[in-house]
């Protein structure tokens, strides 16, 4: 006797209440996080330096009784930032959006995605401009990888401290660390150690400043893809296996020294704020019958002062 099947009950549709795309959280990044963001209306100009030696020099005397004081001075000089234009966009199509299935929705998906490339852009320039070897004042690799038993993450960090101090008269206040970095100081012996008699939480990254001696421990999380389109991925971490401690001024400011200063354009976007300047646009291709959805950003990570970073390379195996 014929029967229905189930492919005669039922036609598959697409499920409009789930969809799946992997988008890196905005958390994930450090890039306006780590140094005070300079929005600037120009997209190259200059700014002042004083010279370091000469603040630090004691030059005041005893004065004698009718007679003139010491006389001394500064060194000033200027230095410059240039901000590189970034840009990309997606079309859609008049067919493609008049025949999208719910809950497709190319714009918005468009411009979700424009975004994450736009983040990952600006990760990957960051650790290209700060968080790499012969950028800093000190480059070291701990003697005992801090992934391994016996070493000394804690007096690590102290003693780059301790240099930064001794070289800038500043107390070192950040820590960036790559995820990998994280994930062993967490579960390190050391730190741990410290912890176990006063609370049964997991080693969190406030907790973990608390114990390195700084004001915040910043942790990069971003993943790139490598491969060329259509190959293979190969997925890393952007940090690597390295972390960065420095001194960072709460904010931008005259006479104010930092490790970094975020040079971002809002002159060409028209935007500012925390971070990095960005816009979004969109705006009609009549010659393809499409929609463009474009995004836009010009920063320039500027190293201010060298003298403020300590940078520790491949800490963990």
């Amino acid at each position: 006797m014929p029967q229905p099947t189930q492919t005669d009950v039922h036609v598959d549709a697409v499920l409009t209440n789930i969809s799946v795309a992997y988008q890196q959280e905005a958390n994930n990044f450090v890039a306006g996080r780590v140094f005070p963001s300079v929005p600037v209306s120009k997209q190259s100009d200059k700014f002042f330096t004083y010279t370091q030696d000469d603040f630090y020099r004691d030059t005041a005397e005893a004065r004698a009784d009718a007679t003139e004081s010491a006389g001394s001075g500064y060194g000033l000089s200027t230095d410059t930032y240039s901000a590189q234009v970034y840009a990309l966009h997606k079309d859609i199509g008049d067919q493609v959006r008049a025949n999208s299935d719910n809950p497709l929705n190319p714009d918005m998906d468009a411009t979700r995605y424009l975004t994450q490339q736009i983040m990952l852009r600006q990760e990957i320039d960051w650790a290209t401009n700060y968080f790499g070897t012969s950028i800093w004042g000190t480059d070291v690799t701990p003697g005992t990888l801090w992934s391994a038993s016996g070493s000394d993450p804690i007096g690590d960090v102290q003693t780059g401290i301790n240099t930064v101090l001794t070289n800038t008269g500043y107390l070192a206040n950040t820590l960036v660390m790559s995820y990998a970095v994280f994930s062993e100081l967490k579960n390190h012996a050391d730190i741990v150690d410290r912890f176990k008699y006063t609370s049964s939480d997991s080693v969190t990254t406030d907790l973990l400043a608390r114990v390195l001696g700084v004001d915040r421990v910043l942790v990069m999380r971003g993943i790139k893809n490598t491969a060329a389109e259509g190959a293979t991925a190969s997925y890393s971490q952007i940090g690597d296996k390295d972390a960065l401690l420095c001194y960072s001024a709460p904010s931008a400011g005259l006479m104010a020294p930092t490790a970094g200063y975020n040079f971002v354009w809002t002159g060409l976007t028209g935007t500012g704020g925390l971070g990095t300047s960005t816009a979004v646009s969109r705006f009609r291709m009549d010659h393809l019958r499409s929609d463009r959805i474009e995004i836009q950003s010009a920063w320039d990570f500027k190293v201010v002062s060298s003298a403020l970073g300590y940078f520790f390379s491949n800490v963990v195996a």
